[in-house]
């Protein structure tokens, strides 16, 4: 039997880095003389181009797309996939504009709120609670407008692998409250932000490799992280689902609140670990399917797979070879 190899990390350059984060400051500084307006219709073209050029990806989400929604049309999954290279392209310029444009007395002009006042009073009690949503929307603003509504929360995140755009990002996102832990590390500081009563948003929704738990999700089996549900257990927090929809191609979004999971409701579970991270996958997935087009499809979901289906798909293999 052959071992895998590792792979090891490749080094980085520093001064292309730093080139790549000149060249990206540059960019934005020329598109700042530009209303959003204008500048989420250059990134709805560039979405098109990418969706046009980027063969890989638009393979990936085609193939993402007709087994999550096997009922549809050629001709749908690829409006919904082209579309959603759009909404990836201009989650791009709402970063950057967002502390320009989103300010606490204005917030009413760039965001409706559905069903979250009773989160909102979770919040000010300061008692813990966890957040969870998925690659979807603009996901990036739900944390930034709560910090700057003066509430406590850590967004959990995985630091990108140039340091440079790693930290102006950073410092854009933390600019008015918003505070952001490395995932890589992020355990050893939990107990204590649970224990001031922080809200901890997670993007929930990224492959955990082999080691994760296997839900359903769009009809496929997908691995999730334990580390979600296993807070929820253990510091017996309740665990809210949603999102942050845009309206249109406007700088306007639908921040809803679509699932509230209790603690009581896990504690009858034989198995309240996997009970608990199917109910999210499942509330992730209905809040999606009200508009799949703003889902990163693109996104390798599905990446890992159960051991039994690899082990099928061994049998299958030698089965045909002895045919």
């Amino acid at each position: 039997m052959l071992l895998r190899k590792e792979k090891k990390k490749k080094e980085r350059n520093p001064f292309l880095d730093w080139l790549g984060y000149a060249i990206l400051r540059i960019v934005f500084f020329v598109l700042g003389f530009l209303p959003i307006e204008w500048n989420l219709r250059l990134a709805c073209f560039l979405g098109r181009l990418l969706w046009r050029h980027y063969h890989r990806g638009r393979m990936r989400a085609l193939e993402n797309l007709r087994a999550a929604y096997p009922e549809k049309d050629s001709r749908w999954h690829e409006e919904v996939g082209r579309r959603s290279f759009e909404h990836l392209v201009m989650l791009v310029m709402d970063v950057f504009f967002t502390p320009r444009l989103v300010v606490k007395e204005r917030w009413p002009d760039y965001a409706r709120l559905m069903n979250i006042e009773r989160v909102k009073w979770m919040m000010q009690e300061k008692k813990g609670l966890l957040m969870a949503t998925g690659h979807y929307g603009n996901f990036e603003i739900i944390g930034y407008m709560l910090g700057q509504w003066g509430f406590n929360v850590y967004s959990i995140a995985r630091p990108l692998d140039n340091p440079y755009i790693n930290r102006y990002l950073y410092g854009i996102r933390q600019r008015h409250g918003q505070k952001i832990i490395d995932k890589f590390g992020a355990s050893e500081q939990m107990e204590q932000l649970v224990k001031e009563g922080a809200t901890l948003c997670f993007i929930a929704d990224q492959d955990a490799g082999r080691k994760g738990i296997f839900v359903d999700f769009f009809g496929r089996k997908a691995s999730s992280y334990k580390s979600i549900p296993l807070l929820a257990i253990h510091y017996n927090l309740p665990l809210v689902i949603g999102g942050s929809r845009r309206v249109g191609n406007r700088f306007f979004f639908e921040m809803e609140c679509s699932r509230i999971i209790w603690p009581q409701e896990w504690q009858d579970k034989e198995d309240p670990l996997g009970w608990l991270a199917q109910e999210y996958t499942r509330a992730l997935e209905e809040f999606i399917r009200k508009d799949p087009t703003q889902y990163w499809w693109i996104h390798r979901r599905w990446k890992t797979r159960p051991k039994e289906e690899l082990s099928a798909a061994g049998c299958s293999s030698e089965s045909n070879q002895q045919e």
